[in-house]
C-alpha cells in the first residue's frame, strides 16, 4: 500500500485523527481537574445540620454543663458566615459545654427571644452551669474572640468580651414585652402587636 501525502484523502484523514487526539485530551484533563476540584473542596456547614445536633435548650438547663445559646435565623447572611468557625469551636469544646441554636423564625422560642432581648442576630447567651445568664454578645464575633469567652465560660471565670456587638442582621420579635400595667388577665391580647 503506498500513502501519498498530498493526496486529499490522507489529509483529511490526518486532519480529523488529529482533531480526536485534541478533544480527547482536552476532556482527560477537564476531567482530572474537576476530580481534583472536588477532592479538595471545603465542605460548607449548614445551619440547618448544626442546629438538628445542637443540645435541646430543656436539657442544656439541666445537665449542669455551661451552654452557649445562639439565636439564629437560616436567612441570616452574618450567621452562616459564622457557622463554619463556630462547628469547629463546637467540635474543641462539645465534651466541656453545651452549644444551643435557636431559630427565630419559630415563634416556640419566642418566650427566649424576649426574655434574652434579641433585636439582632447572631445573638449568643452565655449560661453557667446552673443556666444562669452570665453574658451576650451580638452580631459577627471573631473566632478568638467566642473561643476566649467560652474558655472562661468552661472555667467558671468571668467573660472577657461580655458585651461585645459585631456586625449582625436586625430581628425583630413579632411581639413586645408584656409591661407590668398589662399583667391584667383582662387585658391578655394587648402583647401582641
Amino acid at each position: 500500500m503506498n500513502v501519498n501525502p498530498s493526496d486529499p484523502k490522507n489529509i483529511s484523514s490526518l486532519a480529523v485523527r488529529w482533531r480526536n487526539f485534541i478533544i480527547v485530551s482536552v476532556a482527560i484533563a477537564l476531567s482530572v481537574t474537576i476530580f481534583i476540584g472536588l477532592r479538595t473542596e471545603t465542605v460548607s456547614v449548614s445551619l440547618n445540620e448544626m442546629a438538628e445536633t445542637s443540645t435541646p435548650l430543656d436539657i442544656a438547663l439541666t445537665n449542669n454543663k455551661p451552654s452557649i445559646v445562639e439565636f439564629y435565623a437560616n436567612w441570616c447572611t452574618t450567621c452562616q458566615a459564622m457557622a463554619p468557625e463556630l462547628e469547629e469551636i463546637r467540635q474543641q469544646y462539645a465534651g466541656n459545654a453545651n452549644f444551643v441554636m435557636l431559630n427565630v423564625d419559630n415563634s416556640k422560642w419566642l418566650p427566649e427571644l424576649v426574655k434574652y432581648r434579641v433585636d439582632g442576630i447572631p445573638h449568643f447567651v452565655f449560661m453557667d452551669r446552673e443556666g444562669t445568664e452570665v453574658g451576650q454578645t451580638i452580631g459577627e464575633v471573631p473566632k478568638s474572640v467566642m473561643a476566649a469567652n467560652i474558655e472562661a465560660l468552661v472555667a467558671g471565670s468571668l467573660l472577657p468580651y461580655n458585651g461585645t456587638v459585631g456586625q449582625g442582621s436586625e430581628f425583630n420579635a413579632p411581639v413586645a414585652p408584656i409591661k407590668a400595667s398589662q399583667a391584667d388577665p383582662r387585658v391578655h391580647g394587648s402583647q401582641v402587636q
